[in-house]
């Protein structure tokens, strides 16, 4: 070998030597490798000491059961058979795999709930003030908020890669059947176990006179047995909601999921059957039912990573309304003892108490957007309650509500009328205008704009108050469906004001397409009110009901009650009844007005000395808008010319 071959072997090595030092690992990596491999092993150890406790206690019974004949117990065997697959299962909670399920029941001055150590959760709810719909003179079954068919469980991963889910597994408790009323706070622990004073921990504080629920879970020595590299647990959480009102269909428009977001508003998944993936981290998500919900709320926040919600429903069956799902992620740090506090609301969707609660949780109840929910909130609700105080019937309660409604908005329907009352006065010019222009539009409207400057009258002064009473309008079509206050109370003949009445019922099987199986006698009431309403309506509008608008304005005063007699048949009676009183206040609004209030004679008038001032008056703000715009029409169409 020549000198040269054996310089370039030893560059070659130096180079092979120098790069491995280089990328060797570091004392840190070397460190931190150990530990993992010393914590595997010590998982693997405390799982072996599980099996060969297991093993010692079984190899006990079998030694007590072998016979004098030395037969040994098939039972005992299978058991043995049965420990070994729960070891290979569930590794370090094998123990917890095999114990036997306790129940026992809580019983507040609100709630019943019965606790299960299989999964250490509530296996059932039950709303001790309020029961199922059931038919007029019959007694309502207890009203289950969820059952056995719904489950909330946590879900991990351990460092051996078995994959948990706590409500396979028995926890710990000594806690039995107990009472708790008042003011007094009563504390629930159960343990999941994991060997060597390892444990999950779930605490629950019960108050007797709150929905609310403190929930806290608490991981002591869980770091080693817990794989920690993505530093997350899952919070699975299913309700099966219940059918507990008289008719399916508006049950599955209101149940679904809402939830809010870290510093956002309120919102929710909608009626349709939808998943969505969490964006951010999560402050607090509700598996709502038309009156009641189900609310899991974090002290801080639920991570984002990995969560979800979804609905589903389920066409065919009718004992239960839809399936209401959350999966959220309890963040852990690795820590040797963590803490994570949750609250869980078990109630009603009454307005003042969700939001005594605090979280925005009164935002479940669906009162309207905007406008039409301020309404709700801060007129229409405290008005109600107030009225409630005084023990009424909750058909007067709505029957002076509305009075006193009307009462506010009266001067308001003056105004209209008054306007009505001008444009009727008006009417025999603004038909000469027509004739006279009638194969020129923008004469016709020029000579109507010129004709309303000299008279001081505004056309749309009657449209204007009519706009301000829509928010009240609209939001009552919110409210009533959604009060939980009118829910199986009855009045007259309906038996629960919110939901549909029914006077008769159809044959079984038998269904009039978008009206439905009954009929709505309240709905009918309201119908014809709305038709008088608007025939008198269409008779006061003046110059408004001529030529095409007036055919327009006959056409709706028929085909305006038979939308809202399909369309209101399966709404809540409630509303109707409302709508039904509105319009009969406001047509004796209208008779007392033009009897009293209104003098057309005196109108006249007055509009006959505006024509003799001067025609340079001041201009109204609409009038020259208008006048502005026929303008550049005319400009428009010279230049097309």
């Amino acid at each position: 070998m020549d000198k040269n071959t054996l310089v370039g072997l030893l560059l070659i090595g130096a180079i092979v030597i120098g790069f491995g030092i280089l990328n060797g690992p570091s004392e840190e990596d070397i460190a931190e490798e150990t530990r993992l491999r010393d914590s595997v092993e010590h998982v693997d150890a405390i799982k072996q000491e599980v099996i060969e406790e297991q093993a010692q206690k079984m190899e006990s019974s079998f030694d007590e059961v072998v016979d004098a004949s030395g037969v040994v117990s098939e039972t005992v065997a299978s058991d043995s058979a049965s420990l070994a697959d729960q070891a290979q299962s569930y590794g370090v909670f094998a123990q917890a795999s095999i114990g036997e399920e306790k129940e026992f029941e809580v019983e507040t001055d609100l709630m019943r709930l019965t606790f299960s150590s299989k999964g250490g959760g509530i296996k059932k709810a039950v709303l001790k003030k309020y029961f199922r719909y059931a038919e007029e003179g019959e007694q309502g079954e207890e009203l289950v908020l969820f059952d056995s068919t719904s489950n909330f469980n946590l879900n991990f991963f351990t460092r051996d890669s078995k994959d948990i889910t706590t409500d396979e597994l028995i926890f710990s408790t000594d806690a039995s059947d107990f009472n708790v009323n008042g003011d007094e706070e009563r504390t629930i622990s159960f343990k999941l176990n994991a060997g060597s004073d390892r444990y999950i921990e779930y605490i629950y504080k019960i108050k007797g006179n709150d929905y609310m629920i403190d929930f806290d879970v608490n991981l002591v020595e869980m770091d080693q047995i817990m794989d920690m590299r993505s530093g997350e647990v899952y919070i699975n959480w299913m309700v099966n909601a219940p059918s507990q009102e008289k008719s399916l269909k508006p049950q599955r428009d209101a149940t679904t999921v809402f939830y809010k977001y870290k510093n956002e508003d309120v919102d929710d998944l909608g009626i349709s059957d939808e998943k969505e993936e969490l964006e951010t981290s999560m402050k607090w998500v509700s598996l709502k039912q038309q009156f009641f919900n189900t609310t899991l709320i974090a002290d801080e926040y639920f991570d984002k990573s990995k969560g979800y919600m979804e609905t589903v429903t389920d066409e065919g069956e009718t004992e239960y309304v839809k399936k209401l799902m959350a999966s959220l992620t309890m963040p852990v740090s690795g820590s040797k003892i963590e803490k994570f506090g949750m609250s869980m609301y078990l109630g009603p969707n009454k307005y003042d108490i969700l939001k005594d609660h605090g979280n925005e949780l009164q935002d479940i109840i669906n009162l309207g957007w905007g406008i039409f929910g301020w309404v709700n909130q801060f007129a229409v609700i405290p008005v109600f309650h107030f009225l409630e105080d005084f023990n009424w019937n909750y058909g007067i309660i709505i029957l002076i509500l509305t009075i006193l409604l009307k009462m506010v908005l009266m001067p308001i329907t003056y105004k209209t009328y008054l306007s009505g009352a001008k444009m009727r006065v008006l009417k025999p010019e603004i038909s000469e205008i027509n004739d006279k222009f009638k194969d020129d539009a923008m004469k016709k409207q020029q000579a109507t704009m010129s004709l309303y400057r000299q008279t001081g009258v505004n056309p749309l002064s009657g449209c204007i108050p009519l706009l301000i009473q829509m928010p009240i309008l609209f939001a009552m079509f919110r409210f009533f469906p959604a009060s939980i206050e009118l829910r199986q109370e009855s009045f007259l003949w309906a038996d629960d004001l919110s939901t549909y009445d029914s006077v008769y019922n159809f044959p079984a099987g038998f269904e009039i397409p978008w009206y439905g199986d009954h009929i709505s006698l309240f709905t009918i009431l309201m119908a014809i009110s709305i038709a008088f309403y608007t025939k008198m309506n269409s008779q006061m509008s003046g110059a408004m009901t001529e030529g095409p608008m007036a055919a327009q304005m006959k056409i709706m005063t028929y085909m305006m009650p038979v939308m809202m007699l399909f369309f209101f048949n399966n709404y809540s009676s409630g509303l109707s009844y409302y709508y039904l009183l509105a319009n009969v206040i406001s047509i004796g609004q209208t008779v007392l007005i033009r009897k009293v209030f209104i003098n057309e004679d005196s109108i006249r008038a007055k509009i006959e000395k505006n024509k003799k001032k001067p025609k340079n008056q001041k201009k109204s703000g609409f009038q020259k808008r208008l006048e502005d715009m026929s303008k550049q029409q005319q400009t428009k169409l010279k230049n097309k010319k």
